[in-house]
C-alpha cells in the first residue's frame, strides 16, 4: 500500500517513514503542501495521506481539502498539535478521516494507519448481500458507493462506514459511543465531536435541506438514526 507523507521537519519525516516501511508500506514523501499535491496527481494509486498541519506555503488543511475534492476515497490522517483542539476539528471539517496528536508514538500512528486501511478495503460479500436499499438511496457494499437517482454521492471512508452502520440499523437510534467504536475502533482516543462533525458533512451531501434533515435524524442527548423509506421529494 502506498502512503503519502507530508511533513516539513525532516527528522519527523524520517522517523515516520522508517516505521511505515518496516510494516511494508511504500512511502512517498513531501516537505511542502505544493509538493504533496503534485505527487498525488502523479501517483494516483496512493491509498492514505498523512498530513502535517503547520507547513511553509499552503498548510495541511488546504492540502486536505484539495485532496478530498479530487480523491474522495483517499484515506487522510492529520498530524495536529496536542494542545490545539481547533486543529482537530478543522481537519475533520476539511475532510480528514482521523488525526494523531504530536508528539505521537510510532505504534499509535501505525495503529491508525492500519485501522483506516482496513476500512478502505472492501470485504467480499455474497452477491445478494452487496446492496442495502435505503430508499431513495442504494448502498453498494463491494463498490463502496452511495447512489441516489443513479447518481453517485462522493463519500470519505469514514462517511461510508457511518452510513453503512446506520443503514444496517435503519429506523433504530445508534448512540454516539456506538458509532465511535464501530467506525473509529474501540481504542480510539478522541472527542465524541468527531461523530457530530462527520454527520454534519454527510448531511451536506445527502439532505435536500441539511438544516432540517429528513434521512439522518438527531436523537437528542443520545445519537443518530437513519429514517428509512422517506419519500424522495426530488421526483
Amino acid at each position: 500500500m502506498k502512503v503519502l507523507l507530508l511533513e516539513d521537519e525532516k527528522s519527523i519525516r524520517d522517523f515516520v517513514r522508517i516505521n511505515l516501511k518496516r510494516e511494508g508500506y511504500e512511502v512517498i514523501e513531501a516537505g511542502t503542501g505544493e509538493e504533496a499535491l503534485d505527487l498525488a496527481d502523479q501517483q494516483t494509486d496512493i491509498v492514505i495521506a498523512i498530513l502535517d498541519v503547520m507547513l511553509p506555503g499552503i498548510d495541511g488543511f488546504e492540502v486536505c481539502g484539495q485532496l478530498r475534492k479530487k480523491y474522495p476515497r483517499l484515506g487522510i490522517i492529520m498530524l495536529t498539535a496536542k494542545s490545539q483542539e481547533l486543529d482537530k476539528v478543522m481537519g475533520l471539517e476539511f475532510g480528514a478521516d482521523d488525526y494523531v496528536s504530536k508528539p505521537f508514538s510510532p505504534a499509535e500512528l501505525l495503529a491508525r494507519v492500519k485501522a483506516l486501511h482496513r476500512r478502505l478495503t472492501p470485504i467480499p460479500e455474497a452477491e445478494d448481500k452487496n446492496e442495502i436499499n435505503i430508499a431513495p438511496f442504494r448502498l453498494l457494499l463491494d463498490e463502496r458507493k452511495l447512489i441516489r437517482a443513479e447518481q453517485e454521492i462522493d463519500l470519505t471512508p469514514k462517511e461510508f462506514a457511518m452510513i453503512k452502520l446506520l443503514a444496517e440499523n435503519a429506523n433504530k437510534a445508534i448512540s454516539r459511543d456506538e458509532i465511535l467504536t464501530a467506525v473509529w475502533g474501540q481504542f480510539f482516543v478522541g472527542d465524541l465531536k468527531i461523530v457530530d462533525v462527520n454527520i454534519r458533512r454527510i448531511r451536506q451531501k445527502i439532505e435536500d435541506d441539511p438544516a432540517h434533515p429528513a434521512f439522518l435524524e438527531t436523537v437528542w442527548g443520545y445519537g443518530y438514526l437513519w429514517r428509512k423509506d422517506v419519500p424522495d421529494e426530488r421526483h
